[in-house]
């Protein structure tokens, strides 16, 4: 018997396939990436991520902006202090499985 598989309007698709590749190249970055990661361990400063991962101040804030473009991630302030955690959604169920997978105990990659 053939099993019909459900169809889906091509510009749904269109949407999606603009979507997934627009996260895909928020992605396409070891840093950024390295910063999401950090995250899926819980909420961070911008004093935090930055004494973990090597990079300038400013370019630490250049990948910030991206990330927060793209919504990748969320931000609140408390005084002067900027905090930064992984946004709900696709994205962050693609970083908890590439953390999974890379950064889990069995491995030392992280």
């Amino acid at each position: 018997m053939n099993k019909q598989r459900p169809t889906m309007d091509p510009e749904a698709m269109r949407t999606h396939a603009g979507e997934a590749a627009q996260l895909l190249r928020a992605l396409a970055n070891d840093k950024r990436l390295m910063l999401l990661c950090l995250l899926v361990e819980g909420e961070r400063s911008v004093s935090e991520l930055n004494a973990k991962v090597e990079l300038s101040q400013s370019a630490l804030s250049q990948h910030l902006a991206v990330l927060r473009t793209d919504g990748l991630v969320t931000t609140r302030r408390e005084a002067q202090t900027i905090y930064y955690a992984l946004a709900d959604g696709p994205a962050q169920r693609i970083i908890e499985t590439l953390h999974g997978i890379y950064c889990g105990t069995s491995t030392k990659a992280c």
